[in-house]
């Protein structure tokens, strides 16, 4: 197992190598520069570290995966609203940042001919495409498969590894980690812009006579929402804890983040009754 210290220049390292991959100077006047979840990078190179590969196949991996991630992230960005040219502008090329990151990875893995991880990441792209429609239209008849379709859709990637390499224990660890940050992040997109995909799909099941906007709830059916969000977050992290309990190795910096991820305290709920 690798001791703190290198584990942590192991990440700093790859972090290093994506961000130089992400850099794109024209493109950063007009949109944000990306930003790499850290965490999924923690959960990635925690599973690849598991499974006996040499260091340049590791970072292989974590960077075509985290490029591709960047990449579905970045497409999340784009909004169909009425703009000016400029946000116009804007748009267009975030939807060509999302294209371009895509290309780095595949030319990535193309010149390292591992036809099996593009066969294994595509597989998960198409998973998250398929449940981001379901969640984005609200196709959707219970509240227990929005949250399992946006599980899916932050863990896919990461899972995809511990599936191939046959890690048992991961995938709950990852699942459930990734769903209590995706939902702590709709639930304080919520709370402070009345805006989140997760919500949004989350009122037209519990309020399905309601067809205004997210704004237009009563105070009592905000916080109903917040509630029902809550319940699912505190479920996640009992599932969380009990996964790392049956997980017999995992490096200190990932345990040290889930133990604060659990520990998380939740936001009043009546905090619409303050404002």
């Amino acid at each position: 197992m690798i001791i703190v210290g290198d584990f942590q220049r192991k990440i700093a390292d790859v972090k290093e190598r994506i961000e130089e991959r992400l850099l794109h100077p024209y493109m950063f006047q007009y949109i944000n520069t990306p930003v790499l979840d850290e965490d999924k990078l923690l959960l990635l190179i925690s599973i690849l570290d598991q499974c006996k590969l040499s260091n340049k196949e590791l970072e292989n991996y974590s960077i075509t995966t985290m490029l591709l991630q960047v990449a579905l992230d970045t497409h999340e960005l784009v909004t169909n609203t009425s703009v000016n040219n400029e946000v116009l502008k804007r748009r267009q090329l975030t939807v060509l940042a999302g294209v371009y990151y895509s290309g780095l990875y595949y030319k990535l893995l193309a010149e390292c001919s591992d036809v099996q991880a593009i066969r294994m990441l595509a597989k998960a792209i198409k998973t998250i495409n398929d449940k981001k429609i379901i969640v984005y239209q609200k196709d959707i008849s219970e509240i227990d498969i929005l949250m399992n379709n946006v599980k899916v859709i932050e863990s896919s990637l990461i899972n995809q590894f511990s599936d191939y390499f046959q890690l048992d224990g991961w995938p709950a660890i990852v699942e459930n980690f990734l769903l209590i940050k995706r939902l702590s992040k709709e639930k304080e997109n919520f709370i402070q812009t009345k805006s989140s995909i997760v919500f949004d799909a989350l009122q037209t099941l519990v309020f399905p006579k309601h067809s205004g906007s997210l704004k237009e709830l009563s105070l009592e059916q905000q916080n109903y929402l917040i509630l029902i969000c809550d319940r699912y977050i505190e479920f996640s992290k009992q599932l969380l804890e009990k996964a790392k309990k049956g997980l017999p190795r995992i490096n200190e910096l990932l345990d040290s983040r889930i133990t604060s991820i659990i520990n998380l305290k939740p936001m009043a709920k009546t905090f619409v009754e303050e404002g």
